[in-house]
């Protein structure tokens, strides 16, 4: 913001502080309190500056990214925005300050329409601008594969949300993928006359999950695996049903009371989000099939 100039000074102030912040930080410190207090420092700096003539106006966009051992911790300030990608889904995406997202929350009109609105590049915050600012932070668990999209809105405004998911979720390093879409994006700019935004984007691939995220299959494998069971248990009731009338084992209301042990499991299994892990699943499963057989110890 500022002109090409006082932008490209804004964002550099903003990086060299914040880096240098958390590079400065103990490990005793609470990474939220540092990252808050980075951003603080870093809009302090920016605005004194931006009293200088030739910086006169200038701002940027902020989007910040700390990967600990327990969590993500990410933070905000316009419309550059943060996404969280697992397997090909949006887990997380920060929510951008400007007039149009706004009605967007007010449901005046869709994310969509935001998207391509005149007034889209209208923004209610930014680093630099005023004394002091407040930066969206939030505190995320992630899983292995996960990955963290930082970029301003001359990036992610270029497509709509579902086609920019799945082009930065195909195979690939993150900065193939970066290059690929951001070629792809300045050939669109350039069949409008070349007068599209500036773009910036960084892509993070984490290789292990933080401390106690539970790793979850896709939720289309996950499917495939209870369809295959329903199947299964669709078999085996029949069989539990000739045995049961043909009087070999259990009468009527142990049956009933069976038969609803197996429902609420294979509802919990099928609808309910508690299933943690694959290991989780698996153990589920083998559950239900125990009672279908009649208990562990029969």
């Amino acid at each position: 913001m500022g002109g090409a100039q006082g932008g490209k000074h804004a964002s550099e102030l903003a990086v060299s502080t914040i880096v240098s912040d958390v590079s400065e930080a103990s490990s005793a410190d609470n990474p939220l309190s540092v990252i808050r207090k980075a951003v603080s420092h870093a809009n302090t700096v920016i605005y004194e500056e931006g009293q200088k003539d030739e910086y006169k106006g200038m701002g940027t966009t902020l989007t910040v990214l700390l990967l600990t051992d327990k969590e993500a911790i990410t933070a905000h300030v316009g419309d550059s925005r943060i996404y969280q990608l697992r397997h090909g889904r949006k887990i997380f995406r920060t929510d951008d300050h400007s007039m149009v997202f706004d009605m967007v929350r007010a449901k005046v009109i869709t994310e969509e329409q935001a998207r391509l609105s005149d007034c889209s590049n209208i923004i209610l915050k930014a680093l630099g601008v005023s004394e002091s600012v407040e930066a969206d932070m939030s505190v995320l668990p992630y899983c292995k594969g996960d990955r963290f999209v930082l970029c301003s809105d001359g990036f992610w405004s270029a497509f709509d949300e579902t086609v920019l998911i799945k082009k930065l979720s195909v195979k690939g390093s993150p900065e193939d993928l970066l290059e690929s879409v951001a070629d792809e994006i300045d050939q669109i700019g350039k069949g409008y006359g070349g007068n599209h935004d500036n773009l910036t984007a960084a892509m993070v691939i984490v290789d292990k999950g933080s401390a106690g995220a539970s790793v979850r299959m896709p939720l289309s494998n996950r499917y495939i695996m209870l369809s295959g069971l329903l199947l299964i248990i669709s078999a085996c009731l029949n069989f539990y049903f000739l045995r049961v009338a043909s009087g070999l084992r259990h009468d009527a209301s142990e049956w009933e009371k069976r038969y609803e042990e197996v429902h609420d499991n294979l509802y919990r299994l099928l609808y309910e989000d508690t299933v943690g892990t694959d290991k989780d699943l698996i153990t589920g499963m083998e559950t239900i099939f125990l009672q279908m057989e009649g208990g562990e110890n029969e």
